[in-house]
C-alpha cells in the first residue's frame, strides 16, 4: 500500500514538474523581459524565505516544538531599525524614543549578559577569587551593559559614536584570538610570551583602526542599527527560552502547550507593538543599491542582489557552525537526543539558548531585509513566520539544505504563480503549494536525515 501511494506521488511529481516546465516555457516565449523580472523578484523574495527558514529548522530541529516568538522576531528587527533610524531619516521631525522601551531592553541586555558570564566564567572565577568577589563583578558588568544598551537606544543619533569603543574592543579579541590559535595551529605549540604581546598589539591597533573609522563614519549608523536590532531580537529570544521556556518543558512536556504558550508571546509582543508605533504602516531609510538597475528589460535593485548574498553567507555560516564546531555537534547531539546528551556532560540548556538567540537574529534580519524593500506594519512577523515555515516545509522541515532550497523555490513559485493574477493571490499561491506538500511530500523536496 505504501509502495503504491509513493509510487502515486512520484507520479504526480513528474506531472506537475512537467506542467510546470511547460507553463513556464511558454511564458518566457510569450514575454522574456517579464519572465526574468518574476524570476529576480522570486530569487529576492526566496532569500528572505530562506533565511527565515534556516534559522526557523535551527530551532525547530533542537527543541522540536514550533516558537512563534520566530515572527514577533522578525518584527522586532525591522521596527528596531525603524526606532533608531526614523528621527534621522526625518530630519528629526518625528522623535519615536520610548524611555519605558529603552529601559526595559536595557533590562533584559542586563539579564542577558548576567546569564552568559555565569554560565560562562562563575564555576571556574568562583575557585580563584571567592564567590561573592564572582558575583559582585559579574552584576556590575551586566549592569553596566544594560545602561549601555540604554543609552545607545536613547540617543541614536550619536550611535556610530557610541558603539565605536564596543566594536574596537570585538575586533582586538577576534585578531588576539586569530594570531594565537594561528601559532598554535602552525607551530604546534603553547605561544611564547612574545607572540602574546605581538597579538595584543595587533588586536589593538585594528580594534583602534575600526573604533576611529566607525566613529567618523556618519553613514554606518543605519547598519549598526541592523546590528543591534538583531542583537536585541536575539537577546529577547534567549531570554524567553531562559526565562519561560524551560520551566514550561519541565511542568508539561507537551509540544501542543509550548505552541499555546509561544502563540500568546507572539500575540503579545505583536500588540504591544502596535501600541508603541501604532497599526499604520511605516517606511524604513532607504539603503544601499535603492536605485534600480535595467538588465534585459527587467528592474534590478542592487540591494534585492545583496539580500540575495546575505542568503547563502547565511547558509555558510550555519553550515560551518553546526558542521566544523564542537558546538555545532552538541547542537546536533542535542537534536537527536536531549536526555542522552545530558548524560554525556552536554549543558543543554546552554546549547539551546544559543540556539534561540542565533534563531532570533536570523528572523530578524529577514524582518530588516522585508522591511527595506516594502513598508513594515505590527502583524508582519506572523505573515513571515508562516512564510519561513512553508519554505520549511517545501524544502524538507528540520533539515538545513532544505531550508535554502524550499526558500527559493517558494519565492520563485510564489512570483510565477501570480503571472496572470493580482499580487493579492501571492499568499493564496503560497498556501495553496503547503496543502499540496502536507498531502503529497509532507517530507518535503530534502527530508532529514535520522
Amino acid at each position: 500500500m505504501l509502495e503504491l501511494r509513493d509510487r502515486q506521488n512520484t507520479l504526480l511529481a513528474i506531472a506537475l514538474t512537467a506542467a510546470t516546465v511547460a507553463y513556464l516555457g511558454w511564458k518566457v516565449v510569450e514575454s522574456p523581459e517579464q519572465a526574468l523580472q518574476f524570476a529576480f523578484n522570486g530569487l529576492s523574495v526566496g532569500a528572505i524565505y530562506a533565511l527565515l527558514a534556516m534559522g526557523f529548522t535551527l530551532v525547530y530541529s533542537t527543541v522540536w516544538f514550533f516558537d512563534l516568538y520566530y515572527g514577533a522576531a522578525a518584527a522586532i528587527g525591522a521596527y528596531g531599525v525603524y526606532y533608531l533610524r526614523s528621527q534621522e531619516a526625518l530630519g528629526g521631525q518625528y522623535e519615536v524614543s520610548h524611555p519605558s522601551l529603552n529601559i526595559a531592553f536595557g533590562v533584559i541586555t542586563a539579564a542577558v549578559v548576567a546569564w552568559a558570564l555565569h554560565t560562562r566564567y562563575y564555576r571556574r572565577l568562583s575557585r580563584r577569587y571567592g564567590e561573592r568577589t564572582v558575583t559582585v563583578a559579574g552584576g556590575v558588568i551586566a549592569v553596566l551593559a544594560g545602561l549601555y544598551m540604554a543609552v545607545v537606544l536613547t540617543f541614536p543619533t550619536e550611535m556610530n559614536t557610541l558603539l565605536s569603543p564596543a566594536l574596537g574592543a570585538i575586533v582586538a579579541l577576534i585578531v588576539y584570538a586569530v594570531v594565537r590559535r594561528g601559532y598554535r595551529a602552525t607551530f604546534g605549540a603553547p605561544e611564547p610570551a612574545a607572540v602574546v604581546a605581538a597579538a595584543t598589539a595587533v588586536g589593538v591597533l585594528a580594534g583602534g583602526a575600526i573604533a576611529l573609522a566607525v566613529a567618523g563614519a556618519a553613514g554606518s549608523r543605519l547598519y549598526l542599527s541592523w546590528a543591534v536590532s538583531c542583537v536585541l531580537a536575539g537577546a529577547v529570544g534567549l531570554a524567553l527560552y531562559r526565562g519561560l521556556y524551560v520551566y514550561m518543558l519541565e511542568r508539561a512536556r507537551s509540544p501542543l502547550i509550548m505552541l499555546v504558550a509561544t502563540l500568546g508571546v507572539l500575540l503579545a509582543l505583536t500588540a504591544a507593538t502596535t501600541i508603541v508605533f501604532e497599526a499604520t504602516p511605516r517606511p524604513l531609510p532607504d539603503a544601499f543599491g535603492s536605485d534600480p538597475w535595467t538588465i534585459g528589460g527587467a528592474n534590478i535593485k542592487g540591494f534585492n542582489v545583496f539580500t540575495i548574498v546575505m542568503a547563502f553567507v547565511g547558509f555558510a555560516g550555519l553550515w560551518v557552525l553546526l558542521r566544523r564546531t564542537s558546538f555545532g555537534k552538541s547542537v546536533r547531539a542535542v537534536g537527536d537526543d536531549e536526555e542522552v546528551s545530558k548524560v554525556v556532560g552536554i549543558n543543554t540548556t546552554v546549547v539551546i539558548a544559543v540556539v534561540f538567540f542565533i534563531g532570533a537574529a536570523y528572523a530578524a534580519f529577514a524582518g530588516i531585509l522585508t522591511g527595506h524593500d516594502t513598508a513594515i506594519q505590527p502583524r508582519m512577523g506572523l505573515l513571515l513566520l508562516l512564510k519561513g515555515w512553508i519554505a520549511s516545509v517545501v524544502g524538507g522541515i528540520g533539515n538545513l539544505y532544505g531550508a535554502i532550497v524550499g526558500g527559493f523555490v517558494l519565492g520563485m513559485i510564489e512570483q510565477f504563480g501570480i503571472w496572470d493574477l493580482a499580487g493579492e493571490w501571492r499568499d493564496v499561491v503560497s498556501f495553496g503549494v503547503l496543502i499540496l506538500f502536507l498531502s503529497f511530500w509532507p517530507k518535503g523536496l530534502l527530508p532529514r536525515r535520522d
